[in-house]
């Protein structure tokens, strides 16, 4: 690796313009983590071209990720292409792992979608599309497996217009289908690209002549793609409407400002296990994403007036401005914070700002990261994503910034575990090394909760699906030599009200000296499915004092811990406090806080309190022989069948079940379907139990 590692250090502080930070996103199993080995090959970044099947991957260097031939967490790396240096994150498929999809594309400035040729958009292609959506990044689309039988190139672009609602521009067309896909055509330039025998795929043909049968199709894509491009572009549009054709240079150029504005997403095409067509998509990073200056400068607030916003420049010149999204225990350093910059710089052995804490961290190390391989550097710059070794007390979310300049750049939102096991220590030994574990692993992973059941004395871990907390356990066992035993997965069930109430909350204690008194009235209302909670200070002419109006809230937070229907936490309503009365010397913050809770629970009582349950989205493929009886287990499951949809050989069942009901869903699929069904699912919604369930799921608690 050392000659590798001296072609990325030789070029350190690269002008940001030839700077891309990418993410390659797509659903499980459409060939991100191949997609970017094949660009470690053909850039330069690696000898050998990684197989997931051989568990020789360079991206996916976990041991769990090895064994089970998918990605679990997001690993950078940084290479280069024509002078354009590239910083890649290979993000994880399977929606489980969907906080480190989360945060990658809050820090990335351009996607590459991978798409698989034959399936289309699937679900987790949406789901990563819209989070990409909501970070803004522009995106570039790759229609992946070419080779493959039913791959159909044009359905799968119908595809990302109907459901992804993209406009694309279609830049290739496609040299054959299935066994016979060996090359495409560039519509740009209208010459062929050929991979011939050349196994690796580092090499291929550039034709001029373009195949006959394909003439009328190239004509019509390429009408189609001039036309499009100039639409963006009011120069080019008057250009074109008069009949001049806009030159290559132009056409591209309007292309970029389209793509980064999302007005378009270029759509490329290839087989990377078969290694053809990666380096027109290495092409397409280059020339049509964003480089850190093309984009808005980053915004953020003021951490001493939050209504005042602040805006940071992509300029080393710039005061220090960067965004923790990723903590890694690494066994050789430590702990490492993944840090993207986007502005100023951060040497090794100096000092930085956690603006988010108010508290300065020296930062030992800074290392730029090839998966889990690490190679030590003095400075970083604006625009670069490195790891830094030393600073303790940062978590995913904090800004790091100067001190005389502070900036707090937007977080990054996670969504709630729906999923929980019981997990015990083996032995006295591990009972220590298990908090610790525990611990580590919380703060690598936001998505991951663990909370101490005081009636039973009990750890429960919380995470985002069976295969989530396995991989953690499996971690503890494996990194943190912890041996434990764990209980059956439970469904993350929560409460929450149905209509408005209003209670009292009085704390009185009288035991001699100065006592404890505090007393206010709430109103509860119930709030719309995923609204939270929120608080509200109605109290006037002071009837209590605004330093006991805080810990009123507290309290009411720490009752929601626990709701009165069958202990779960309670969600989506609003707490009023509107009266009360206090006294000059009992009177204090302690009695407020359980004059909160109390008044809480007691409101809750009377709101008509239900139990809410976690609902997926269920995909289930199979053949048309088996779709009544899947259909028929399903709807036993309390489904609501929301469709089907044909799909080559296979239909698609779309569903959405309690997730309940879906324990140990994948061994009765394959039993039903002879082995040749899969399904897919990820969290939705939650909604309100039946009434005969409820009464289950009380008597289980009792």
């Amino acid at each position: 690796m050392a000659q590798q590692q001296s072609v990325v250090t030789k070029n350190r502080n690269v002008p940001l313009d030839k700077v891309r930070n990418i993410g390659i996103i797509a659903h499980i199993d459409a060939g991100k983590t191949t997609t970017t080995e094949r660009i470690l090959y053909y850039t330069g970044r690696t000898y050998k071209i990684g197989d997931i099947d051989e568990g020789t991957t360079q991206m996916d260097w976990m041991e769990q990720e090895r064994e089970r031939g998918i990605t679990i967490v997001s690993a950078a790396t940084t290479t280069f292409w024509k002078d354009v240096r590239i910083n890649i994150i290979d993000t994880p498929g399977h929606v489980d792992f969907t906080a480190e999809v989360e945060r990658s594309l809050r820090v990335l400035d351009g996607g590459v979608t991978v798409l698989d040729a034959e399936e289309g958009v699937q679900s987790q292609s949406e789901t990563v599309w819209h989070q990409a959506d909501k970070y803004h990044v522009p995106r570039i689309c790759f229609i992946n497996k070419m080779d493959k039988v039913g791959a159909d190139f044009r359905r799968t672009i119908g595809m990302i217009e109907e459901r992804l609602g993209a406009r694309t521009a279609v830049m290739v067309v496609p040299i054959g289908v299935e066994n016979t896909f060996k090359g495409e055509i560039d519509l740009l330039t209208r010459k062929a690209l050929v991979w011939g025998s050349d196994e690796l795929g580092a090499k291929f043909d550039v034709l001029e002549e373009i195949p006959a049968e394909l003439a009328a199709e190239v004509e019509k894509s390429r009408h189609e793609l001039v036309e499009r491009i100039s639409e963006t572009d009011d120069t080019l549009l008057e250009k074109y409407l008069n009949g001049a054709e806009p030159t290559i240079s132009e056409l591209k150029a309007a292309l970029r400002r389209a793509t980064i504005a999302y007005k378009l997403v270029p759509i490329y095409c290839g087989t990377s296990l078969r290694n053809k067509g990666v380096q027109p998509l290495l092409d397409a990073v280059v020339d049509y994403l964003p480089s850190p200056i093309d984009l808005p400068p980053v915004k953020g607030e003021d951490p001493k007036n939050p209504e005042a916003k602040i805006e940071r420049k992509p300029s080393n010149d710039e005061p220090l401005a960067g965004l923790a999204f990723k903590i890694q225990i690494d066994p050789h350093v430590g702990k490492l914070t993944y840090v993207r910059i986007y502005s100023g710089t951060i040497k090794s052995g100096s000092y930085v700002y956690n603006a988010n804490k108010g508290l300065k961290e020296r930062v030992g190390r800074v290392l730029l990261m090839h998966a889990n391989k690490r190679e030590e550097i003095d400075e970083a710059y604006a625009g670069e994503i490195v790891a830094l070794v030393g600073v303790k007390d940062t978590i995913t979310g904090n800004t790091v910034c100067d001190e005389t300049h502070p900036i707090i750049l937007e977080k990054i939102s996670f969504p709630e575990p729906v999923i929980s096991l019981a997990i015990e220590p083996k032995t006295k030994a591990d009972q220590e090394k298990m908090g610790y574990a525990l611990q580590r692993l919380a703060e690598e992973d936001p998505t991951f909760k663990i909370k101490s059941n005081l009636e039973t004395n009990q750890t429960i871990i919380w995470g985002m699906g069976e295969l989530h907390l396995e991989i953690l356990v499996d971690r503890m066992k494996r990194e943190f030599k912890v041996d434990a035993a764990v209980g059956a997965p439970q469904v993350a069930y929560k409460e929450t009200v149905r209509r408005s109430t209003q209670a009292e909350g009085k704390y009185i204690r009288q035991s001699g000296g100065r006592g404890q008194y505090g007393h206010c009235f709430i109103k509860l209302e119930p709030r719309s499915r995923g609204e939270g909670y929120e608080f509200v200070n109605a109290i006037k002419g002071g009837a209590i004092p605004a330093e006991f109006i805080t810990p009123i809230d507290k309290g009411i937070r720490e009752a929601m811990e626990n709701g009165v229907v069958a202990g779960y936490p309670v969600v989506d309503v609003k707490a009023t406090v509107y009266d009360g009365t206090y006294h000059d010397v009992d009177s204090s913050e302690i009695a407020f806080k359980i004059a909160g809770s109390m008044a809480f629970q007691n409101a809750v009582r009377t709101a008509d309190p239900v139990i809410l349950e976690p609902i997926m989205k269920v995909e289930v493929t199979t053949p048309d022989e088996f779709m009544g009886d899947i259909i028929g287990d399903l709807g036993a499951k309390r489904a609501q069948i929301l469709g089907t949809e044909k799909r080559g050989l296979v239909t698609l069942i779309l569903a959405e079940v309690p997730l309940a009901e879906l324990s140990g869903y994948a061994t009765t699929l394959r039993s039903m379907s002879k082995g040749r069904a899969t399904y897919y699912m990820e969290p939705s919604h939650y909604q309100e139990v039946p009434k005969n369930i409820q009464e289950k799921i009380i008597a289980k608690t009792v």
